[in-house]
């Protein structure tokens, strides 16, 4: 089938794609045991130019972080076999993985749970349900790169 032409949406979604370095497309682990939720964030986060990989539980999370280097993952923290929480800890535990951002995607909006969620490694914190629209903008904004900065004692 011939495709013809492309919707203004499409055209902004191409335009505004983050490619990694050597113009790869940047990855997205979404770790959500909803079947629902995983799979509109999933394709949302395609359809606007991401790589994405899905997890359905944090053991499944922590092997795919490890094997797939994904650069964000979003971590739902009410997961089965292992906890958002724990998985992320132990992706912030490990080497490998430690410097992948980890932003807490979870209906637990209690207070203090945003507090626990950074305690346990999460760099930001997402109340569900969120918009595509917001979430594609958060992603893309922890994944924009940061002006060095000089480190202590360098220059005058």
């Amino acid at each position: 089938m011939k495709r013809t032409a492309t919707t203004p949406l499409e055209d902004e979604a191409s335009a505004n794609a983050l490619p990694a370095p050597g113009g790869n497309k940047k990855r997205v682990l979404v770790v959500d045991d909803f079947d629902d939720a995983r799979e509109m964030y999933a394709e949302y986060l395609e359809f606007v130019g991401f790589d994405v990989d899905t997890a359905s539980n944090g053991v499944e999370a922590v092997e795919k972080a490890q094997d797939g280097e994904p650069d964000i993952i979003l971590m739902d923290l009410s997961l089965p076999i292992m906890d958002g929480w724990e998985a992320t800890r132990l992706i912030k535990q490990d080497a490998r993985t430690r410097n992948i951002p980890v932003m807490a995607l979870t209906g637990h909006v209690l207070a203090g749970n945003a507090e626990h969620a950074r305690e346990a490694g999460a760099d930001e914190f997402v109340a569900k349900p969120c918009l595509p629209q917001d979430l594609e903008n958060k992603i893309r904004n922890m994944l924009k790169p940061s002006k060095a900065k000089p480190k202590s004692g360098q220059g005058s």
